[in-house]
């Protein structure tokens, strides 16, 4: 049998007894951690799934318009593909801006031979945050995407 050591036992009489209050330390400290990161993975989820969405709109967008058979033919096309991704990709048409550009500059857009440039660009807001107070304008996040494609030589211009 152990004899217990009298120095230990008024120590422990002065302290209190603290059984079982390493549980609820553990939960608290587990649950003040454990929140902001699952804040953190929703937010990084939500920014990656609207840069998939932008960056496919460009790229689809590109590609429509490169494929197409002629002006009014692309111009169908890239419509088209901008709203089915944009409706893949739960995103507002109103938030979404696209800029197209021929390279190189000065000639009709899109032609045969030449390269278009399309930049789709968005903002995403961060879940959970109120729109008070204009807290969703100044913690929304900015997203740009690009795609660069080749119009076939054999395009023909109607």
């Amino acid at each position: 049998m152990r004899r217990s050591n009298p120095s230990t036992t008024e120590h422990r009489h002065l302290w209190g007894d603290e059984t079982g209050s390493a549980a609820l330390e553990f939960i608290t400290v587990g649950v003040i951690l454990l929140v902001p990161f699952i804040y953190l993975v929703i937010a990084l989820g939500t920014v990656q799934h609207q840069m998939l969405g932008a960056e496919a709109a460009a790229r689809h967008t590109a590609r429509a318009i490169s494929a197409a058979a002629g002006p009014a033919d692309a111009e169908v096309r890239a419509e088209q593909a901008m709203a089915a991704t944009l409706a893949e990709y739960d995103m507002a048409a109103a938030d979404v801006s696209v800029d197209l550009r021929c390279i190189p500059a000065g000639v009709t857009c899109p032609s045969a031979g030449t390269t278009i440039a399309i930049q789709v660009s968005t903002r995403v807001q961060l879940p959970f945050v109120p729109p008070i107070f204009g807290l969703d304008r100044v913690t929304s996040i900015p997203i740009e995407a690009s795609a660069v494609q080749r119009v076939s030589r054999t395009w023909r211009d109607r």
